[in-house]
């Protein structure tokens, strides 16, 4: 009987602490479908490919945890594909959910520009659909994976807008995705993939609440950085007049993307002083990294 009550007593406690841990990542999420699809891990995985077919493959792998985006509720992850919208040395790579066999969603767009001979810059934009607002993340450096969108004030995405002084602009060109696009015999691609048409390879599975979700994606963090600066402009008018969404999508979610965007406070970004201390800083200054020619 003794040993009864401390076994009852034990599984008490721990229903409780898993309730409170529910309770407090729930509170993290801001309701919309952005909360499942992980932009920092997107460019991860852009960072790693080799190619965009490669890319679209990494985003779609359950175990990479960047997607656990289900917008037509019908029970599985959605299958994300990537066409790739360009003009010259521009290119916006669309990714791109098909709802049903009429309509799509674009999740978001990763907009690329080379610069120079061996400079190029790039930068991910959550749509607004998704994310309550444009929400963009580029690379950063390593010390900015403390600079979290998931930090807030429990209205929304927390943006460390880079109002923070000596923000660099990293060189991308040495990301293998990068040399593969403005190589010679790159052909833009266009995913073949369409609505119930996926890839052998590729096996859909259930989505998992967001507490499950939320720590997964961590590992892909460091060295991104969420900005307010739209710095891929060429890239970005030749995507937005192709921008597609999907009025299912918009319909199912727009209460709560207009509460969002209603109860959205305005946040002034803090940064640490020279002595630690905390200070506001109203502009910002951005550079461009120097790099060497290979």
């Amino acid at each position: 009987m003794k040993h009864f009550k401390i076994l009852f007593l034990m599984l008490a406690l721990a229903l409780t602490f898993q309730q409170s841990l529910w309770g407090q990542d729930d509170s993290d999420s801001t309701g919309l479908p952005g909360d499942h699809f992980d932009l920092y891990g997107a460019l991860d995985m852009f960072k790693n490919a080799k190619s965009i077919e490669e890319f679209e493959q990494l985003i779609n792998t359950k175990d990479n945890n960047v997607n656990n985006i289900d917008l037509n509720e019908d029970g599985e992850v959605d299958y994300i594909r990537v066409i790739d919208q360009h003009a010259k040395n521009a290119h916006a790579f669309v990714l791109q959910v098909p709802i049903s066999d009429k309509e799509n969603q674009d999740i978001a767009t990763i907009e690329l520009e080379k610069t120079g001979d061996t400079t190029a810059v790039l930068q991910i934009i959550g749509d607004e659909d998704n994310y309550g607002e444009t929400t963009i993340v580029e690379a950063g450096d390593e010390e900015d994976e403390d600079n979290d969108m998931d930090k807030k004030d429990g209205h929304g995405p927390y943006i460390n807008i880079d109002d923070a002084p000596l923000f660099f602009v990293v060189n991308v060109w040495s990301w293998p995705s990068v040399r593969f696009v403005y190589a010679p015999v790159y052909k833009p691609w266009v995913s073949p993939w369409r609505w119930r048409a996926y890839p052998t390879w590729y096996r859909p599975w259930r989505p998992v609440a967001w507490h499950v979700f939320h720590p997964l994606r961590y590992r892909h963090h460091a060295g991104f950085r969420v900005v307010k600066t739209h710095r891929v402009m060429t890239a970005h008018r030749v995507y937005t007049p192709h921008r597609t969404t999907s009025v299912t999508v918009k319909t199912r979610h727009s209460v709560k993307v207009n509460n969002y965007r209603v109860t959205k406070t305005t946040r002034t970004t803090k940064v640490k002083g020279p002595r630690g201390n905390e200070v506001k800083v109203k502009r910002s200054t951005t550079k461009v990294k120097k790099t060497r020619r290979h």
